[in-house]
């Protein structure tokens, strides 16, 4: 297949509208990183709060981010289907607005801990973001533009450790309060997926808003083509085409299947097509088993331990400034990530950097084992697996579950995808504990590496090469037996 032409205007106008709608994960960087430089303070007689967190409180600052997330997930496939990607993004983004309206005016200890729960509700929308994005993007920039639902999370974790390692407290919780209403209000500018508009039978809402990301006429024959094409997809019957080895973008061009097309389809339930189709089992399959195998890695864990190691290698550094350049290490990463993607695949990016995390995570081992190797050495490794990390095995989840499902069931499928990721970080950050008091600190990571390997494996052999296809010819690589597990 010839590598689709992108109008460097309608690149520009996609470009953007990813950046509006991935703000999302912006708003959700701010609430991780908050506790790490607010924390102390919280646990200390110079609290800004009407009395000192307990260890348990502190300790429910840095979770209950997570539960929110967990709890409203499985809301999440029902009301973007409802409601539409826009109007979803907008509603997700309402929690992090009452959170930090909260935290501002408050001095009480639970007001706060109930205001981070709440702002999980919003990081759990994040999946609707990744979604949103796949379905105005063009296939040729796909990826990039994906990948950039990671970029700005990290992006978030950045500004949120500079802004509170220089401003003061009300001055944090004010900007991050501003920063969410302008989500909101920027969502304004920018149109409904035309995946939605055409699942509600709204055409020519659709035709416009395709339109408007690809720079051409509402009634121009790429416009019209695109149309044939999703609504094709989006018909239940589309997955007896593919397992009878029809091309969808051929069939449209050539007019076979226009009944498909021109009748009336009947709604079905997504579970329902979810369960009859081979392809999109086999395909959320796949997404759930990288997704979990990317946290099991062992990332949450290194982020957690990184403080004292650092104040171990680098005892001259103040915290705030190792946390700041780790956040820039991820950032960078990510961002040459979303350079390379389309480059050089999803399966290839998946395979190389997981096998070089790795070796990162033994080389990490046995320095806490042996101590073999001078201290600033703990420092280029934690640098070091943060980066190829974030180049690829952190992104491609992601990527993936943004553009492997069916229009018809990619609300489902994506629900369930970010609920594993809630509790595969739940499950790292409960099991990780019992693993060093089992075999030690050093021995545990040697876990992480193998797991490393295993998904190196597992992307090199199972994994199909999905960049710059589209849904449906990314449905008929998942229906080849090579391919799945």
């Amino acid at each position: 297949m010839d590598t689709e032409k992108v109008k460097f205007s309608a690149y520009i106008v996609q470009g953007l509208a990813a950046f509006i709608i991935a703000y999302l994960s912006l708003l959700t960087g701010f609430v991780y990183a908050w506790p790490s430089f607010t924390m102390e303070m919280f646990k200390s007689n110079s609290t800004v709060l009407s009395t000192s967190m307990s260890a348990t409180e502190a300790s429910l600052l840095g979770s209950l981010t997570n539960i929110g997330g967990l709890m409203v997930s499985p809301f999440c496939g029902y009301v973007v289907d409802k409601i539409g990607r826009k109007y979803s993004a907008m509603m997700f983004g309402v929690p992090f607005v009452v959170s930090w309206g909260l935290i501002y005016f408050t001095k009480s200890v639970s007001v706060v801990l109930l205001s981070i729960w709440l702002a999980g509700f919003g990081a759990g929308g994040q999946g609707i973001s990744s979604m949103y994005i796949s379905e105005i993007s063009q296939d040729s920039i796909r990826g990039a533009l994906t990948s950039s639902f990671v970029s700005v999370f990290l992006l978030g974790l950045l500004v949120s450790y500079i802004i509170g390692g220089y401003l003061s407290y009300e001055h944090v919780v004010f900007i991050n309060f501003i920063l969410s209403m302008m989500f909101i209000l920027l969502l304004t500018l920018i149109k409904e997926s035309p995946v939605y508009l055409l699942k509600r039978g709204r055409n020519k809402e659709a035709a416009e808003s395709l339109a408007f990301y690809r720079r051409v006429e509402a009634n121009s024959v790429e416009v019209q083509m695109e149309i044939k094409k999703i609504t094709l997809q989006l018909n239940p019957k589309i997955d007896k085409i593919l397992q009878d080895g029809d091309d969808v973008l051929l069939t449209t061009e050539t007019g076979q299947y226009t009944d498909f097309i021109d009748q009336e389809k009947k709604s079905e339930a997504p579970w329902r097509i979810l369960r009859q189709s081979k392809s999109s089992k086999r395909a959320l399959t796949s997404v759930l088993i990288v997704m979990s195998l990317t946290i099991l890695m062992g990332s949450v864990v290194m982020q957690i331990y990184a403080e004292s190691l650092f104040k171990e290698a680098i005892p001259t550094m103040h915290p705030n400034t190792c946390s700041i350049l780790l956040a820039v290490d991820y950032f960078l990463a990510s961002f040459v990530c979303a350079c390379m993607v389309d480059k050089f695949g999803r399966k290839t990016l998946m395979t190389v950097t997981s096998i070089i995390s790795g070796v990162f995570t033994i080389l990490l081992g046995s320095q806490l084992q042996k101590r073999w190797a001078p201290h600033w050495f703990t420092a280029f490794v934690i640098y070091g697996y943060s980066f190829v990390y974030n180049l690829g095995v952190a992104v491609v989840p992601f990527v993936l579950m943004a553009e492997v499902y069916l229009p018809e069931v990619r609300g489902l499928c994506n629900m369930l995808s970010m609920a594993c990721m809630w509790i595969m970080n739940f499950v790292i950050i409960f099991i990780y504990n019992p693993l060093v008091i089992l075999f030690g600190l050093g021995p545990a990571f040697y876990i992480f590496s193998t797991v490393c390997f295993i998904g190196a494996a597992y992307s090199h052999f199972c994994l199909p090469e999905t960049k710059g296809l589209p849904a449906d010819k990314i449905q008929l690589l998942f229906l080849k037996k090579k391919y799945f597990i």
